[in-house]
């Protein structure tokens, strides 16, 4: 596959944007990474290849039409190189399951942790790290299910799951370093802290993962927007 067949529009803080770069590392497909500055405008080709929704991450694939939404990108990538390791689950209520929880993290989960840096008042930020800590509980006991007692949700081998999940401990990290606690807990929490070593030192993810000063340092950047956008709309 050459390299130009395969390009991936994304930015590199963004969690969404390492899905599909993960995916691709596993099935071992070169790809072209193209990296958004979306802090300083979209570019024509972002907005021409996702005019719906004009966000990253989108796969272009050859001569096809662009394929936006994270996930969705994933499963593409594992139904279109289906020589490699398989993303998905093989069994259909695994399956289902693991799209259960990827749902779960993307419409509950990250959202209550993205929470927790923009909180107003201790008890905002209080109510959403228990909402991050009962999430993380939550997926402790999902790990077991799924795992089997493996390395990975997907067993042996990182999964859809691990891609969904994965792909968002960076700003976990960030969060923890910003109010100076752990989250992933080995007291709570240990087969998550053993999952989330492996998953960041695996050789599809490492090169994909941000740095956490660097995330951090970005992270301040936005939530200073996001706090002066709320105080000049309390202005007026």
């Amino acid at each position: 596959m050459a390299t130009s067949e395969v390009k991936v529009l994304g930015s590199w803080p963004s969690p969404y944007a390492m899905r599909p770069r993960i995916a691709l590392n596993i099935k071992s497909v070169d790809y072209e990474y193209i990296d958004e500055k979306l802090w300083e405008g979209k570019s024509q080709l972002l907005l021409q290849s996702n005019p719906v929704h004009k966000k990253i991450p989108v796969l272009i694939h050859g001569d096809r039409k662009p394929i936006c939404e994270s996930l969705i990108i994933v499963q593409y990538i594992n139904e279109t190189w289906s020589a490699g390791p398989s993303i998905l689950p093989s069994d259909p209520y695994e399956r289902a399951v693991a799209r259960f929880w990827a749902a779960y993290l993307d419409d509950k989960w990250f959202p209550a942790v993205k929470s927790v840096g923009i909180a107003k008042g201790d008890e905002e930020k209080k109510a959403a790290i228990a909402q991050v800590e009962e999430g993380l509980a939550l997926m402790e006991g999902a790990f077991g299910d799924c795992s089997k007692g493996k390395g990975f949700f997907g067993g042996d081998e990182i999964g859809y799951l691990d891609i969904a999940f994965g792909s968002f401990l960076g700003w976990l990290r960030v969060t923890e370093k910003f109010n100076g606690m752990k989250l992933l807990d080995e007291g709570k929490t240990p087969a998550l802290v053993r999952w989330a070593d492996r998953f960041c030192s695996h050789g599809s993810v490492k090169d994909v993962m941000p740095d956490t000063d660097k995330l951090a340092e970005f992270g301040k950047m936005v939530i200073a927007k996001i706090r002066a956008a709320g105080a000049a709309a309390e202005r007026h």
